[in-house]
């Protein structure tokens, strides 16, 4: 019984959007587990409303500047998520169809079918952050001094410094062309 108090007493409910986003964490060693873990933090924060503007991640001292701020936030996180799927599709992605790897032609084929899926899942999330840069266009311009680095982020999509897009075609057509050579394989091929 008094283990219980204490648990509870230490712990306490998630509600904000920024609560969830302050848990989105990245490690020197990155494994497909730490992927998985940012990416429901991640998600969860564009599915949840903000704090009070007293409490956002920056100074919000009107109107104009918490749309922008929320703006911003949408668009950063969803390019956080693109960020997370491609490398979470990366751990499925055969970079080359080794001659060698004949034997488990259909596992290789099953995993390329994962990784081609986080990828689609990434285009999800890039065409999401493409469309709040555009939103953010249509705004004034306020500098909100603790996340400069969102809209450092949004003028590089705006410039196309940053396209995901070409990217994750990039991404795409070469697994095309992985499971290209994979499907050849056949009995001759070890």
């Amino acid at each position: 019984m008094v283990t219980a108090a204490v648990n509870s007493a230490y712990s306490y409910k998630l509600l904000y959007a920024e609560e969830y986003y302050k848990l989105y964490h990245q490690n020197l060693y990155q494994y497909p587990e730490d992927f998985t873990g940012n990416i429901w933090f991640l998600e969860q924060a564009l599915s949840r409303p903000f704090v009070n503007p007293l409490n956002a991640i920056t100074r919000i001292d009107n109107k104009d500047e918490w749309e922008r701020y929320r703006y911003l936030f949408y668009m950063h996180v969803n390019l956080k998520l693109v960020d997370l799927y491609r490398r979470l599709a990366a751990s499925y992605d055969k970079r080359v169809a080794y001659f060698y790897n004949a034997p488990w032609k259909e596992e290789n084929l099953k995993s390329l079918e994962i990784a081609e899926n986080y990828y689609k899942l990434a285009f999800y999330y890039w065409n999401e952050a493409d469309s709040w840069e555009e939103k953010l266009k249509k705004i004034k311009y306020y500098f909100l001094e603790s996340i400069q680095n969102w809209e450092d982020e949004r003028v590089r999509i705006g410039t196309g410094e940053l396209d995901y897009g070409e990217i994750l075609n990039h991404d795409l057509d070469h697994l095309r062309k992985v499971r290209a050579d994979f499907e050849a394989m056949n009995e001759n091929t070890y």
